[in-house]
């Protein structure tokens, strides 16, 4: 038992507060920084927010605060050190030797925490390509879920320079690998996606920054049987399920992978066969958590991803904004997030807003009609009369539309009233424009 104990990664947390940031907002990132190291199953042992007035750049912090945070790791004889900001190489690897104990930055312990949660074939391709770029950023040999010791002898020229050069070779020839693999991903994601699209059902992407209750939402619209934990990127891998909507339609929900501020770019890059998924959508189910007191920094940082990725209302492509966990509000708060969401839907804006609680299903039904009012917003439907000769076009209609009434009348003629989306009705007045009732 002792022995397994001492495996354990007993972490201090630093977070530096830049000096144009709020004391409130640091904290909140604080308590982010610690979610992502219980995610990766760290034990913080003590955590601090820390001032910085001039970033140093050998070390990144001050003198005196190195010596106050390599106190705490002697005396609390911590083995990790983790520091909620971006440092370079070298910063990492003089705070290392200082400190004489593990130090990693937040992409650094992002791109852990999607490396222990990659699922499938693909979800792992992704992350090991991510995390390549980022080794190779550093030059130096990387390590496996934090126990693997990262090379480099720090000589300055001599063998040392080959070294670096043989590294920065195979892990240039791992990443062109990677890569092939991806985009034969890609190309399959490309042929299921044409599938999809050739097919009646819309697509609804669920997307919202990590832990505000996607896949718990995905659960409830759909029997989907996703992972929902309390727990930052709780899942990773893009699931599909059908979504059934009130008036007997169905759309595809597809459950995307957690965004968070400061997402590393080698992420974005190399997830990109995923985040397709959102491109490709006919709308975006957003979801917030509202009782997070930063849920405004929240969405802008969603949106920035969006746009990285040419998503969004920018891009033409319509928003539900889902205000999740409206239980965890006072009634004063909830009364007037609801009179918030009611006014967005009062104005032809390619966002509007739904309040709901995933946890007591309060607003789930109303959502629901949200989303097939939006997809269904510019469909049209038709009248027809078909005669005997012309069953085929009965098929079709039954293939490519929701039928919302049929009755048989006299000489073997069928009437149907059909929804059909605005690029089906123009085919079908097209092909079969004598069927069509006159009205």
């Amino acid at each position: 038992m002792k022995e397994h104990e001492t495996r354990i990664e007993r972490a201090f947390i630093a977070h530096p507060k830049f000096s144009n940031a709020q004391s409130s907002d640091a904290d909140h990132d604080l308590e982010e920084a610690i979610g992502l190291a219980e995610a990766l199953g760290v034990k913080p042992i003590d955590a601090k927010i820390i001032p910085i007035r001039d970033l140093k750049v050998s070390n990144f912090f001050g003198s005196g605060q190195i010596e106050d945070i390599g106190a705490v790791i002697k005396a609390k004889d911590l083995n990790l050190v983790i520091v909620n900001a971006a440092l370079s190489p070298i910063q990492q690897r003089n705070l290392e030797r200082i400190w004489k104990a593990k130090v990693i930055d937040r992409a650094g312990l992002i791109l852990e925490i999607f490396g222990l949660r990659a699922a499938t074939k693909e979800g792992r391709l992704q992350v090991e390509l991510a995390r390549l770029a980022y080794e190779r950023s550093r030059l130096v040999r990387t390590w496996t879920h934090l126990e693997r010791q990262r090379g480099g002898t720090g000589t300055v020229a001599g063998p040392g320079e080959t070294q670096i050069e043989s590294d920065r070779r195979i892990l240039n020839d791992k990443m062109t690998i990677l890569k092939r693999k991806l985009e034969n991903v890609r190309r399959t994601r490309g042929l299921q996606r044409q599938k999809r699209q050739r097919a009646p059902e819309r697509v609804v992407a669920l997307v919202g920054y990590t832990n505000a209750g996607k896949s718990t939402l995905f659960n409830q619209l759909t029997t989907g049987g996703v992972l929902a934990q309390d727990m930052l990127f709780a899942t990773l891998d893009t699931t599909h399920r059908i979504l059934p909507l009130p008036s007997g339609q169905s759309a595809i929900l597809s459950d995307t992978v957690g965004f968070i501020s400061d997402l590393p770019t080698m992420l974005i890059t190399a997830f990109r066969a995923t985040l397709e998924e959102v491109k490709e959508a006919d709308i975006l189910l957003h979801v917030r958590d509202m009782s997070d007191p930063l849920t405004e920094r929240r969405r802008e940082d969603v949106m920035d991803v969006l746009e990285q990725i040419e998503a969004g209302p920018e891009h033409g492509q319509e928003i539900i904004e889902v205000w999740n966990k409206v239980d965890l509000l006072n009634d004063v708060d909830a009364a007037a997030l609801n009179e918030r969401a009611d006014a967005t839907r009062q104005l032809e804006d390619m966002i509007n807003a739904h309040v709901i609680s995933c946890l007591t299903s309060d607003g789930i039904d109303e959502l629901r009609q949200g989303i097939e009012d939006s997809l269904t917003r510019h469909d049209h439907i038709l009248s027809v009369n078909i005669t005997p000769q012309a069953f085929s076009a009965r098929a079709w209609l039954h293939e490519n539309g929701h039928v919302i009434e049929e009755s048989s009348g006299k000489h073997g003629i069928v009437r149907m009233k059909v929804r059909l989306s605005e690029s089906d009705a123009g085919k079908f007045r097209v092909r079969h424009s004598e069927l069509i009732d006159a009205l």
